[in-house]
């Protein structure tokens, strides 16, 4: 089997001894040094031919195993006649270069594979070094934080200096809760940390998800919940309150409890009485205007002109916008801009945010002449969006945090429903309700529909 290598390299090895030995017995048997230096020089050249055979398939041998080294599959070792054992061996050299490539081709569909769970998964993913170099950002990272590739973790500071910072000092498994303020949006992420080594080298693994909503769900189902409760437990204790006092009221009138009653003792009773009920009555009005906010009813849906809406809003406050001799401006654009809305929701949270604006003007200073502005346009993510903006005295930075709070209210008359109320309106209507406001400056509501 291996006849062919053995002779090869045999035949050039007893060329080289028979060579060598004739050129030593030429030159100290019989003095015949030519001879003896022509005999040496083809032992020379013998040993010359059997290093480089040998050195070839050194060579050889080398070559491939690098090619093997550095997956370049192309190469092939070649036998180039020198017998069946190079057969042999150039037949498993072939067969293990077949199941490398089978196996990096195998390892390359995985990384594909995952590489496209990885961009179409709906939770944002950002795998970067140690060093803050990023190697993965996945779709839905770019589409939450609005941005295009970023190369290392400092280039988000242009999204949030603070996630940029807690994805750099986070340690594994820690979370930190950033709030990023846009124009259009405000976000409430929750980003996770955890770090690993991929090949000896330190890498790490952040989730970055939008609260905000879930928050804002979770916190208005509770306070629907604390609502309900109550109503429900006053409504139960001051209606007979009611009833009673309005049934006692009616007897104190009656001739005969007159008699029996002083008169003065009959006055004080009367008062009262009188007092009971109407404060009961108070109440139950009272409680019958927060039960609106845990009954909203559903919306029902039409395609709804912008324009009409808001010209409807100045329409039905005239009265009042020409008692306070305002200027309020309706601009749409484009003018043909529709939304798809409840019209009886929107009619009611767009006049309340105009009431708030009217108040909001004329509580600024006299000097200061009184601007309303109800305008609507197209936001760059093609979304209808309708604002409602006043030049009043704006709103202190510490309670617009408050303003949507059920219940909150900064007015002597309010009952704090308002705008929590249009909060839910716009939840509803699959949008939200935003506010910007500096303080001497004025105030800006936007609604964004989706």
């Amino acid at each position: 089997m291996h006849r062919r290598f053995r002779i090869q390299v045999a035949g050039r090895a007893a060329i080289l001894a028979g060579l060598s030995g004739a050129a030593v017995y030429l030159v100290v048997a019989h003095d015949l040094y030519l001879p003896g230096a022509l005999a040496g020089i083809g032992a020379g050249m013998a040993g010359v031919s059997l290093v480089r055979y040998t050195e070839k398939i050194a060579r050889d041998l080398t070559r491939f195993l690098e090619s093997v080294r550095y997956a370049d599959f192309t190469r092939r070792f070649t036998t180039d006649g020198r017998g069946v054992i190079f057969e042999d061996l150039r037949d498993a050299f072939e067969e293990v270069t077949s199941e490398f490539r089978r196996l990096r081709a195998e390892k390359e569909r995985q990384v594909r594979y995952l590489e496209q769970v990885v961009q179409h998964l709906g939770v944002a993913l950002i795998t970067y070094r140690d060093d803050g170099a990023v190697e993965i950002m996945n779709t839905s990272a770019r589409r939450l934080l609005r941005t295009g590739p970023v190369r290392h973790v400092q280039g988000l500071e242009r999204v949030s200096d603070a996630l940029a910072e807690a994805l750099a000092t986070l340690d594994s498994g820690e979370q930190a809760m950033v709030r990023v303020e846009e124009e259009d949006r405000t976000l409430q992420l929750a980003v996770r940390v955890s770090r690993f080594q991929l090949q000896g080298e330190p890498h790490a693994l952040a989730s970055i998800q939008d609260l905000r909503n879930e928050l804002e769900e979770k916190e208005m189902e509770a306070w629907q919940q604390l609502t309900s409760v109550l109503t429900h437990e006053i409504m139960n204790s001051v209606a007979p309150i009611s009833s009673l006092a309005s049934t006692a009221s009616r007897r104190l009138q009656g001739p005969d409890d007159a008699d029996a009653i002083p008169a003065g003792r009959a006055v004080d009773a009367r008062e009262a009485v009188d007092t009971i009920e109407r404060r009961s009555e108070s109440l139950i009005n009272f409680v019958d205007a927060y039960r609106s906010f845990t009954d909203i009813p559903s919306p029902e849906f039409d395609v709804l002109r912008v324009q009409d809406l808001l010209e409807n809003v100045r329409r039905l406050l005239r009265a009042q916008i020409e008692e306070q001799n305002l200027d309020v401006a309706v601009s749409v654009e484009p003018p043909d801009l529709t939304v798809t809305a409840d019209p009886n929701l929107l009619d009611q949270l767009l006049i309340n945010l105009t009431l708030n604006a009217l108040q909001a003007v004329e509580d600024a200073p006299d000097a200061n002449p009184g601007r309303i502005a109800l305008r609507a346009r197209i936001d760059r993510r093609s979304r209808p969006v309708i604002q409602v903006r006043d030049n009043g005295p704006g709103i202190p930075h510490d309670v617009q945090e408050k303003i949507f709070v059920p219940f909150f209210t900064t007015k002597e008359d309010g009952s704090g429903i308002g705008l929590s109320l249009s909060r839910q309106i716009m939840r509803l209507h699959g949008g939200t309700i935003s506010v910007r406001s500096t303080p001497g400056d004025g105030t800006e509501f936007t609604l964004r529909f989706s």
